[in-house]
C-alpha cells in the first residue's frame, strides 16, 4: 500500500509538471497575424519618411533681377554682311547689305599754267585744237607739261634709246602718218596725232598728265 500510495503521488507530480510546461509555452491563436501586421506597418512606416533636400533653396525673389534676366535677341557677327539673330522662339539668318567704303578719288595732280602761247608757234597750235573740242585753260595747261616732259614741245625730237618720235613722242613715229604724210616736220600733224592717241587711252590732256605723273611716261 505504501509503495503503491508513493507511485500514485510520484504520477501526480509528474501530470502537474506536464500541465504547467505545456502551458507555459502555448500561445493564443491570434497573438501571430497580430504581429505580423504591426511589422509590416513599420516598415512600410519608414520608407515613408523623406529625408530633408541637403541641397539650400533660394526663392526667386531673394536673388537679383539682374541674375534672372535673360536677353530677348542676341546678336553674333559671323561674316561681313551677315548677322546672325538668336531669340528664345527661332534662329534666322538676316543678310545685310553693306556697301563697301571705297577710298577717297586720288586728286589728279594740278599742271602749272602754262600762260598764253606765242601766235604760230607748236603750242598755240594746242591751244587752239583744244578749243575746238570744248577743252579750256586746264587742260592746255597739263598738255603743255605733259610735252615738255617729252620732247620739250620740238617736232624733230628723238628718243635714242627707244626711237620715240616728234612733240607727242610716238613710237615708231611712223604711226602719225595716220594723220597726215608730213608727220615727220609738220608740229600740227603731230599735235593732232598726239591730241587723238590721249584721247584713246587717257580721255584728257589732264588724264595722261596725271598718268605721266605716277608712272614717268604715258
Amino acid at each position: 500500500m505504501v509503495k503503491n500510495s508513493r507511485a500514485a503521488i510520484l504520477r501526480a507530480q509528474a501530470k502537474s509538471q506536464s500541465a504547467d510546461l505545456s502551458g507555459r509555452h502555448k500561445r493564443s491563436s491570434w497573438s501571430l497575424p497580430v504581429f505580423a501586421s504591426l511589422a509590416s506597418l513599420g516598415f512600410v512606416a519608414a520608407f515613408m519618411v523623406v529625408p530633408p533636400n541637403p541641397v539650400t533653396t533660394v526663392s526667386a525673389a531673394s536673388v537679383p533681377a539682374t541674375t534672372i534676366e535673360r536677353a530677348e535677341v542676341q546678336s553674333i557677327t559671323i561674316a561681313e554682311g551677315f548677322v546672325n539673330e538668336i531669340s528664345r522662339d527661332k534662329f534666322a539668318i538676316k543678310e545685310i547689305v553693306v556697301e563697301p567704303v571705297l577710298p577717297d578719288a586720288p586728286t589728279a595732280p594740278t599742271a602749272p599754267a602754262a600762260g598764253v602761247p606765242d601766235p604760230g608757234t607748236a603750242q598755240a597750235i594746242a591751244q587752239s585744237i583744244l578749243a575746238s573740242q570744248g577743252m579750256g585753260a586746264a587742260e592746255y595747261n597739263c598738255l603743255v607739261s605733259l610735252w615738255n616732259r617729252e620732247s620739250g614741245w620740238n617736232v624733230y625730237a628723238m628718243n635714242s634709246s627707244s626711237g620715240a618720235y616728234g612733240i607727242p613722242q610716238a613710237l615708231p613715229g611712223s604711226k602719225m602718218a595716220s594723220a597726215g604724210a608730213d608727220w615727220a616736220t609738220n608740229p600740227a600733224t603731230q599735235i593732232s596725232w598726239g591730241l587723238s592717241y590721249i584721247a584713246g587711252r587717257y580721255g584728257t590732256p589732264c588724264g595722261a598728265w596725271a598718268y605721266s605723273e605716277s608712272h614717268g611716261w604715258y
